[in-house]
């Protein structure tokens, strides 16, 4: 899976070329994997060490307001980390959307390390009953810009890494629908175990826009970032199972 990925995103490269995007990510991909366990124990204070955040003041000035934003971000980098470390550097209530897993025992586990830190998850089919019930405090939802939709829902489809994809939709819908400031969080890894976040305004008055310029602004986006960096993207994620023939 993850060589067909990356000869697919990157036909331009040689097989050589992908061979050592392959061995770096796998090299990341065990980091990660010992940094998500680690989750359970990391106290708040190596957390903002190894977690930094840049121009984080551009979303906190909304929530001083009383105004609330989402943000955008990808399966990039270590992205578990970052929403656990958002709700330390915010007075905002951080609201991680997420798909739930099929293993119940798993799942619980994983949603209790997500919320040590106060976060409260959002299972993706109740994001708009979230909505409804937060409006009186300063919140932050943050949406996975690279989640595959199911095949029912693949309506709209972007050219991204030199493939047909089906893109997720909800997040402009909701921008849109409440005016909530869009960022995204971009993740740059400095070295193993230590990122830096920079807090990327995106779309500030999405009321305004025109119907799919914030999907396609992420989308863009992001892609811009693995082709920068392609080796701290999911690459064993199977991101293109839907064809638009389907």
């Amino acid at each position: 899976m993850v060589y067909e990925n990356l000869h697919n995103a990157f036909p331009e490269k040689d097989a050589e070329d992908i061979r050592i995007i392959a061995k770096k990510y796998y090299r990341h991909l065990s980091s990660l994997m010992v940094e998500i366990i680690k989750m359970a124990t990391i106290s708040p204070e190596e957390l903002k060490a190894r977690f930094k955040f840049k121009n984080l003041h551009l979303m906190n000035n909304y929530h001083e307001q009383g105004r609330s934003t989402l943000i955008c971000s990808a399966h990039y980098g270590n992205w578990e980390w970052g929403t656990l470390a958002l709700g330390l550097n915010t007075t905002a209530v951080v609201y991680p959307i997420y798909k739930p897993v099929s293993n119940e025992a798993f799942g619980e586990w994983f949603k209790q390390i997500r919320s040590r830190f106060g976060n409260q998850l959002i299972p993706m089919r109740q994001t708009l009953r979230a909505l409804n019930a937060s409006k009186d405090v300063p919140t932050i939802f943050c949406f996975g810009n690279d989640q595959t939709p199911l095949k029912e829902e693949s309506t709209y489809w972007l050219n991204f890494l030199h493939q047909p994809t089906a893109i997720l939709l909800g997040l402009e819908k909701i921008a849109v629908r409440t005016n909530r400031p869009v960022f995204y969080m971009r993740v740059r890894i400095l070295k193993r175990g230590y990122y830096e976040v920079e807090c990327v305004p995106l779309c500030m008055e999405p009321a305004a826009s025109k119907p799919f310029e914030i999907t396609n602004l992420h989308v863009n986006y992001l892609e811009q970032i693995i082709i920068d960096e392609p080796a701290y993207w999911l690459w064993s994620h199977r991101r293109w199972k839907h064809k638009p023939e389907d």
